[in-house]
């Protein structure tokens, strides 16, 4: 059992004179931030909704233990600070990694969630040779990264040129996924050791063995993969997730790159939004 570890938090309080809107808690994905939400998280707190975007141990600013990084440890962390920050019955939203914690969250702590947004994940099966040869590959970027090669200007060229529709906010929110090494150069703060141990836990259990614990109104954002081999199989798997839900809704985002929270940050908000008049609509039953 790994040791707790402190999450750095990053809250908005409720914009406006109406304060009583559900809160929303944004989960990041792997090698990513709670920062890559902000532009999110402006837009939901000026419709009245408390933002709490959590970044994950070993990421953003969070502690970075060793070890703890399977999922069963993360969601750990997760309804731990949701105690410590006294909330419950939240609208949550995850985006890839962070979507299959929020899912497996939901599913063991009914009591904390009454709305779900799966952003980009929380359909994918990571048992595959595919998933898994993308991931070796990534864990490698990551080992050779860890030399530190890249200077923060460097990176800020590459990110601007490669995800045109991102706004420089977004583009320095990527940069917190790094430390700066003595050189001033870009070091991840993950691990390919870290990186792979998360991927051997998504390996373990697949999104299908919670879906029929999900009780609450769920969204699905989905991206269509630029990976032509994936292509398909996230189709498979949105339209698994579609079947096996009760209370589902989906959009497709077309054109739009696996981190469409920071290229499409309205477009998000407003189905966020429209997650929390589903949630309204249909309250949680309790015993």
């Amino acid at each position: 059992m790994s040791e707790s570890v402190s999450l750095n938090v990053r809250h908005r309080p409720a914009g406006g004179p109406q304060a009583a809107h559900r809160p929303f808690v944004l989960l990041h994905g792997m090698l990513s931030n709670a920062r890559m939400w902000d532009e999110v998280a402006d837009l939901l707190a000026a419709a009245g909704h408390p933002v709490y975007a959590i970044d994950q141990r070993g990421h953003g600013a969070s502690d970075a233990p060793p070890d703890g990084y399977e999922n069963a440890a993360v969601v750990t962390d997760l309804a731990e600070a949701l105690a410590a920050l006294g909330l419950s019955d939240v609208l949550m939203a995850g985006h890839s990694w962070g979507g299959h914690l929020a899912l497996r969250l939901a599913a063991e702590h009914p009591g904390l969630v009454a709305g779900l947004a799966l952003v980009d994940g929380g359909w994918y099966e990571f048992d595959g040779p595919v998933m898994r040869a993308f991931w070796e590959r990534t864990a490698d970027v990551v080992r050779r990264a860890q030399e530190g090669t890249t200077s923060a200007a460097d990176m800020r060229a590459y990110l601007r040129s490669t995800h045109p529709a991102w706004s420089p906010a977004a583009v320095e929110a990527r940069l917190a996924d790094y430390h700066l090494s003595p050189d001033g150069l870009l070091i991840p703060r993950l691990t390919a050791t870290q990186v792979m141990s998360i991927v051997d836990s998504l390996q373990r259990e697949s999104p299908g063995d919670w879906y029929p614990k999900i009780t609450v109104p769920v969204r699905l954002l989905a991206v269509i993969p630029a990976m032509p081999q994936l292509a398909d199989s996230v189709r498979d798997w949105v339209s698994a997730a579609e079947a096996a839900l009760d209370q589902v809704s989906l959009r497709w985002y077309p054109g739009t790159d696996h981190d469409l929270h920071a290229g499409a940050p309205d477009q998000v908000a407003a189905d966020l939004l429209q997650l929390a008049r589903d949630a309204n609509a249909h309250p949680v039953e309790t015993a």
